[in-house]
């Protein structure tokens, strides 16, 4: 099998892009050769020797776009078994006037909530749309395939035993600064919880990178000073990513607020990363409930809500290391089972396989998201 890969970055560093790094080694283990177009130039890595990388980065969004084409043309010319199209709708719809002729499948990875006329058009010219759930893809269609996030399961690998409970929790939140990631639901909770006798402390790491984010961050830097919080809790700077999976495994507990939606809401990399960890994760996207739903631990609680999210802090404050040990051990259990890079490339391998002439429009080749766990009662 021969694959075409689209993405932004090779980089495996980057903290919001270096997870597609892994993605690739495992989509190469199963071809060919696997050709990878990037808009940056990457660093150093180590993926395998049936890889190439080139990129068609450029100063202007028309120069990127011509030499886009340029550099596509004549891999498409010997026509691949597929192009995967990594979170930029445009790559797939620029691509597709070269690809359809020669009847190369074409294929877009996304998870987000942003719906605009490209992603829209996107989907219209797709075979295959995929994404973590069919809820994380934020347009209803028939094309979606639902394979995992795709987590490396042995760069974050399990702690074992959870730390004794003894001491205060020790809470971490990873994510940008930006309001839809509920931090200040966060501070809320844990103030609630405070009040309410639960001994914690609480570190949050993440990127500030839009006036936006700077604004929110003034916001949660005033807001931490309160004096019911003054002293708990650490706003700091992200790590680099290969830091990421040693940094969770040194928590008790890792919170998740970001905002669900019912339809596409963004299923945060960060709630698998830690479950990878054998970290238990309180999260409140309800998109999450079936992953963590039947465990020794109950972590899930209402969006925007600080007043449950400090129900959820007290119940697991009261656990043991028992209960903690087994929630994270489950949890590692369904990241492997069906959000490992092993199960997300043998589901890209799948679908475009499937994508012959008379069965490209044929629904739902991935695994099926409501058969993905067997949750205990």
């Amino acid at each position: 099998m021969r694959l075409v890969f689209v993405t932004q970055q090779v980089d495996p560093g980057d903290p919001i892009l270096g997870a597609t790094v892994a993605k690739l080694r495992a989509l190469a283990e199963r071809c060919d050769e696997l050709v990878v177009l990037s808009l940056a130039r990457g660093v150093a890595h180590d993926l395998p020797a049936n890889v190439t990388v080139s990129t068609f980065g450029a100063s202007t969004r028309l120069r990127r776009g011509l030499r886009y084409e340029r550099v596509l043309a004549p891999v498409l010319a010997g026509r691949p078994d597929g192009l995967i199209a990594h979170m930029c709708p445009i790559y797939l719809v620029l691509a597709a006037p070269l690809a359809k002729p020669l009847g190369v499948p074409l294929a877009l990875w996304y998870t987000h909530w942003t719906i605009d006329r490209t992603l829209r058009l996107a989907t219209r010219l797709c075979d295959a749309a995929l994404s973590v759930e069919r809820r994380s893809y934020p347009l209803d269609s028939s094309k979606v395939h639902a394979l995992g996030h795709g987590i490396d399961v042995e760069q974050f690998a399990a702690r074992g035993e959870a730390p004794a409970a003894k001491g205060p929790l020790r809470l971490l939140a990873l994510g940008r600064t930006s309001p839809s990631k509920g931090f200040l639901t966060l501070l809320e909770g844990l103030e609630r919880a405070l009040e309410q006798g639960v001994d914690a402390t609480l570190e949050l790491r993440g990127p500030s990178t839009t006036a936006e984010e700077h604004a929110h961050r003034a916001e949660l830097e005033r807001r931490i000073e309160r004096p019911a919080l003054r002293g708990r809790v650490l706003l700091e700077a992200p790590v680099a990513r290969p830091r990421v999976p040693e940094l969770l495994r040194r928590f008790d507990l890792v919170v998740n607020p970001t905002r669900g939606q019912t339809h596409g809401g963004a299923l945060d990399k960060v709630v698998y990363e830690s479950a990878a960890c054998g970290v238990p994760v309180a999260a409140c996207n309800p998109n999450f409930g079936e992953f963590l739903a039947g465990l020794p631990l109950d972590l899930r609680f209402r969006s925007g809500d600080g007043d449950d999210l400090a129900r959820v802090l007290g119940r697991f404050a009261a656990s043991g290391s028992d209960a903690r040990t087994a929630t994270g051990r489950e949890l590692r259990g369904r990241v492997e089972r069906g959000h490992s890079t092993e199960t997300w490339a043998d589901g890209v391998v799948r679908v475009i396989r499937g994508l012959s002439p008379g069965e490209r429009r044929v629904p739902g080749r991935g695994a099926d998201p409501d058969r993905r766990y067997d949750p205990a009662p």
